[in-house]
């Protein structure tokens, strides 16, 4: 460190006439080194190297190792800044990074170049890369070429396609603007369940009338992306999906792991060969034969599983043999290696031996070097005591990872195990990997491969259908727990705690399926669908639920109303007002019939917001005023304060703001005395939006504000892309239209991100009046017709109306009357279909003087009645008008 110093001090009181100050940027690492031949070998100096890649010239950077030992022994005028931790490139755990303040010198840089500078989810690995600089060189270089979108990794199991793909992500993330994704597809197995597994990974949620695949679509559009598809190979059918993506997205790439390639036109195929291996013949020098990558990755892993374990002259020809009979697979190696916490190499090898001799009785139509993985697999599994084995075979049930909880509960329910040890020694022979979550504790998963293997011994065992059913069991107990937890303010944590769990969910669901268990399939998807919709995974809820009641006689009755009005709830959120109806009322009919008031009270609730949504406000009302009625004699105060808030929302949508405003304010005395953060945001947001009708401008912003909060704390992404629409409107209302755009476009890339149609469609609407008041009608039209462009899709005539009337605003405005006329003509033949009429903006009549004035009243007749016959030609003609919307909106 005081060498650093001395360093940085020299350098910058040296004079550079010729290139002007140079800085130099230098780490300091604490590791052993061996030398070799003149040179240094060993993975601290690779971990120095990615330190000193993410800083800048001039800073002198130290690890945490370094840290602890020299704090408070620096050189003077010397102190020590803490920088935090940071992910570095090679994707092991996270570094706590400190950095050198020296006296009179520069101290203050950009931040450190490390992944958390970029959009990314790659996850942290337990090794580096190892015996991989060739081939990460050629898949980079390979990657580097514009022409190139679709390079697919391919070779057997287990040979560590996922690892390349992984650090070649990382190392190329500087040319990707808007990130790198990785989207692990090992426990997809349905084709159909791949684009919502990518969609999941970049936040993307289907909306309204919005297709999963459009919203994706959108979302890639522009974007400069790189996306790491994971196994592809047990869902190689879903290849078309990759191709429609990469055709519509120019800046996607994709980089895909696969047992096989894709086949789509265009593709690359990087075949990933197994680690070379040494010649047996006759063995290189000891210090050449280390750097052969098998045997290599081989003395690190078990250095790593044996403390001072060294390649000696002694059992040189043991790991090498060790490595070639292996065929330089990195998985089997790893497992080898993992053994030499008990066995010499030597001892290890006669083991594997006589295994090998299996060789020939493996599948024909297998690969050899997978057969050989098989082999390795079984070797190391049958050195497991009896009591590990099948601690073995009934973990490969959970799908995803599992917790100990869940080990214990699928595993061992009887308590007959030691579960701790078991788990333990599977992780220490490398059979499972140990993952720590944010909030400390362990998680456990499967390699693929490895838990492919697990279910066959399981289906050998005949415990198959034992296991499943407690798999099933507890996960539907635990779902079923976890949905009374996703409200208060826990619910982001529980979020993502079903969010974890999800490939377990489906595995399960699938099995229950095929079983004909149905009514424990019911209650699995009724309990999931609160998840299912908050996150947004409109598109497997409704699968889901409409495959398993598609069985008129699934579950009892009770919980049939229940998944009825589940599945309502999801299919009105897709924008299908007209299914979500008919499946309230035939929940209501069970609940009736069954004399439950309080699901007869939720459904008239949830048919009330739907006829509010559709401008039908005395509908609404009626049916929200009878909710209310039946909830207040109900000892049920959160149900109550929701059927406040939801009637103060339409009593405002039909004029009435005073009582508005006190049915809100009741509503948020119950939902703070409950504590949801959620909840209340919903009803501050509805206060403000009462305040600004009002003309109460500041306390409309303190409502949106304050709501903003609310919904951050919990995660609640739908509430704060609405607060940020609110908080631009009161700012366009307010004249700070600069604020007002700015916050629009961040609420349009939110409603984008949540796949919501509907909320696109209201913030191009906002848009487009800002633009228009700014006098900008070009501009104007064009985002009024977007708007247009999403509702038409949602099939609502009242949202319709509305842009509808909006885009005439503008195209009289601009000089094109005649077809203001025909439009505003079609936005009254869509309010005759409406029971609640049509919702006129305030200057509805002020557009159509103006356009009566423009053409003048014989021919403004004419275009009117045209539109008024013909509405569906005429806002198709406008829709088409312009094909995208500006660049500034997208």
């Amino acid at each position: 460190v005081a060498a650093a110093v001395a360093a940085q001090r020299a350098l910058a009181a040296a004079a550079w006439p010729e290139t002007g100050p140079i800085r130099v940027r230098m780490a300091v690492h604490l590791g052993e080194a061996r030398p070799e031949d003149g040179d240094y070998t060993a993975p601290c100096l690779n971990r120095l190297a990615r330190l000193l890649a993410a800083g800048h010239g001039g800073q002198v950077l130290l690890t945490e190792a370094v840290r602890r030992l020299v704090e408070g022994r620096v050189p003077e005028g010397v102190t020590l800044v803490d920088l935090g931790r940071h992910r570095l490139r090679d994707l092991l755990d996270p570094e706590r990074v400190a950095q050198l303040a020296i006296a009179g010198l520069p101290d203050t840089f950009p931040p450190l170049q490390s992944l958390e500078r970029h959009p990314t989810n790659l996850p942290v690995q337990p090794t580096e890369l190892i015996g991989r600089d060739a081939d990460l060189a050629d898949l980079k270089a390979l990657l580097a070429d514009a022409a190139v979108r679709l390079v697919t990794l391919t070779g057997p199991g287990g040979v560590g396609k996922t690892r390349l793909a992984l650090q070649a992500a990382a190392d190329l993330l500087d040319a990707f603007d808007d990130g790198a994704f990785f989207v692990d597809l090992a426990a997809v197995t349905e084709p159909a369940l791949v684009l919502p597994a990518i969609a999941q990974v970049l936040g993307v949620r289907e909306g309204g009338g919005q297709s999963l695949g459009e919203a994706l679509v959108g979302y890639l559009a522009g974007k400069r992306l790189l996306l790491v598809l994971d196994n592809c190979e047990q869902v190689v059918a879903a290849a078309p999906v990759v191709a429609e993506l990469l055709a519509a997205s120019p800046g996607l790439r994709v980089l895909a792991t696969s047992r096989e390639p894709l086949r789509l036109r265009g593709e690359r195929e990087f075949a990933v060969a197994p680690l070379a291996t040494p010649p047996l013949r006759r063995l290189p020098p000891l210090a050449d034969l280390a750097r052969i990558p098998a045997v290599e990755l081989f003395v690190q892993r078990a250095a790593a599983a044996k403390r001072g374990f060294l390649l000696t002259e002694d059992n040189a020809r043991a790991v090498a043999e060790l490595c070639a009979r292996l065929d330089g697979l990195p998985l089997a190696i790893e497992l080898a290696a993992a053994r030499t916490k008990l066995l010499s190499p030597a001892a290890l090898l006669a083991r594997l031996g006589d295994r090998l001799a299996l060789l020939s009785g493996g599948a024909r139509d297998l690969p050899a070097r997978q057969r050989t993985l098989r082999v390795a697999i079984a070797w190391s599994h049958d050195l497991l005591a009896p009591a590990e084995q099948a601690l073995f075979r009934r973990l490969g049930v959970c799908a995803g990872g599992f917790s100990f909880a869940t080990a214990e509960a699928v595993a061992d329910p009887g308590g007959t195990l030691d579960l701790f040890a078991g788990v333990a020694s599977l992780v220490d022979k490398s059979l499972l990997r140990q993952e720590e979550q944010p909030d400390g504790e362990p998680r456990f998963r499967f390699l693929e491969t490895i838990r492919a293997y697990a279910l066959e011994q399981l289906e050998v065992s005949g415990e198959a259908t034992t296991i499943r059913s407690a798999h099933a069991t507890h996960f539907l107990g635990w779902a079923e727990m976890a949905a009374t937890r996703l409200i208060g303010s826990g619910q982001a944590i529980w979020l993502e705690r079903l969010e974890s769990e999800h490939d377990n969910f489906r595995t399960i669901l699938a099995w229950l399926c095929a079983a004909d268990n149905v009514e424990k399939a019911l209650r699995l998807a009724t309990a999931l669908s609160g998840f299912w919709l908050t996150r947004g995974h409109l598109g497997e809820a409704r699968a889901w639920l409409e495959q398993i009641l598609a069985d008129a006689g699934a579950g009892k009755p009770a919980a049939r109303a229940l998944a009825l009005n589940a599945l309502a709830n999801v299919v009105a959120d897709q924008g299908d007002f007209a299914r979500a109806e008919a499946l309230y009322h035939e929940s209501l009919a069970i609940r009736r019939t069954l004399g439950d008031r309080a699901g007869i009270a939720d459904v008239l609730g949830n048919l009330g917001l739907l006829a509010s949504d559709r401008a039908d406000h005395a509908r609404a009302r009626a049916l929200l005023e009878e909710s209310l009625i039946l909830r207040r004699d109900l000892p049920d105060e959160r149900r109550l304060a929701l059927a406040l808030a939801t009637l103060g929302v339409a009593t405002y949508r039909d004029g009435d703001l005073d009582r508005a405003a006190d049915l809100l304010n009741q509503a948020r005395v119950h939902f703070a005395t409950l504590g949801e953060p959620e909840r209340t945001g919903y009803v501050l947001t509805q206060l403000g939006i009462v305040a600004r009708h009002r003309g109460d401008l500041a306390g409309a912003a303190a409502y949106h504000r304050e709501a903003l909060t609310q919904y951050r704390a919990v995660g609640a992404k739908r509430g704060v892309a609405g607060s940020l629409n609110n908080l631009a409107m009161v700012a366009r209302d307010q004249d700070e239209t600069d604020q007002a755009e700015r916050l629009y476009k961040e609420a349009l890339e939110a409603q984008r991100e949540l796949g919501s149609s509907a909320g696109a469609a209201r913030v191009l609407r906002n848009l487009a009046d800002l633009a228009r008041v700014r006098g900008d009608h070009a501009r104007a039209a064009a985002l009024y017709r977007e708007s247009l462009r999403e509702r038409w899709a949602l099939d609502d005539p009242a949202t319709t109306a509305d842009a509808v009337v909006g885009l005439a605003s503008a195209l009289t405005a601009g000089g094109d009357a005649t077809r203001a006329a025909q439009l505003l003509g079609s936005a009254e033949a869509l309010a005759e279909r409406m029971s609640g009429g049509l919702r006129r903006p305030p200057a509805y009549g002020d557009v159509l003087a103006a356009a009566q004035a423009a053409v003048g009243a014989e021919a403004f007749a004419a275009a009117f009645a045209l539109g008024r016959a013909t509405p569906e030609a005429i806002i198709a003609e406008a829709i088409a008008a312009v094909d995208q919307p500006p660049d500034p909106v997208r």
